[in-house]
């Protein structure tokens, strides 16, 4: 049924938000010397994505946009020690223990021991390919993809690429706007795997087309079991 399965990495087969959501609790501590004790979370969210089209995604456009947020929240008053504060932070964030979730690589080994796996993962290049050497699942992939961006273009040009009809084709992720959304535009399926913790703009409506290729699951080890249903005559819409 499908050729090629592709899987999310950050929040997918790993810890990640977390660190974040860390970072930006360390960002409020560092204001609050400033007198600033309520920070509008979506006020810092506007500055992260005015800045990816020049910073990209990965933990040091989140630290360049806390350093700016700063600067801006406190008209200008952002001393030197709390930009290195933050700098400082950043390294320790990229330095971070990648913590693989529970049941990944067991279900990686099943899948890969049956059909070519492949990961698509966005951010830095050096702290993806850190992280992916890290996590100890590298070897469970055929193919591995550091893009800057995941939308239909590029889903459409890795497709193109690899020789991959999209009707073959099976992303697995934690993000509807990233992993979900682009690949059931073009023809393809999508699993959904939430994450507790996650940035609002990777958030995004359910599809209200496409939705026979579009399923949810709670953990990541469902997954053989779902592909096992939509393998079944019964079930299987192709």
């Amino acid at each position: 049924m499908f050729s090629l399965i592709a899987f999310d990495a950050d929040d997918t087969l790993w810890h990640n938000e977390r660190l974040y959501h860390q970072g930006r609790e360390r960002f409020r501590q560092i204001l609050a010397k400033y007198g600033i004790n309520a920070i509008d979370d979506a006020r810092v969210d506007a500055v992260e994505v005015r800045n990816l089209p020049y910073y990209g995604y990965g933990v040091m456009s989140f630290i360049l946009s806390l350093i700016e947020a700063g600067i801006e929240l406190t008209s200008g008053r952002l001393r030197s020690e709390d930009v290195q504060a933050l700098l400082d932070m950043g390294k320790e964030m990229l330095r971070a223990v990648i913590e693989v979730y529970d049941g990944v690589a067991e279900t990686l080994a099943a899948l890969s021991a049956e059909l070519p796996l492949m990961l698509i993962t966005k951010g830095d290049l050096f702290h993806q390919q850190f992280k992916i050497a890290a996590s100890g699942l590298e070897g469970f992939f055929e193919f591995v993809e550091v893009v800057s961006q995941k939308d239909l273009a590029t889903y459409s040009d890795i497709l193109e690429h690899r020789g991959i009809d999209a009707k073959n084709f099976l992303m697995v992720g934690n993000s509807m706007r990233s992993d979900v959304l682009p690949v059931l535009e073009l023809g393809g399926w999508g699993v959904l795997v939430p994450n507790e913790l996650s940035w609002t703009h990777e958030d995004g409506d359910p599809p209200t087309e496409a939705s026979e290729r579009y399923f949810e699951l709670e953990r990541l080890d469902q997954l053989p079991e779902l592909l096992t249903r939509l393998k079944s005559d019964s079930f299987n819409p192709l």
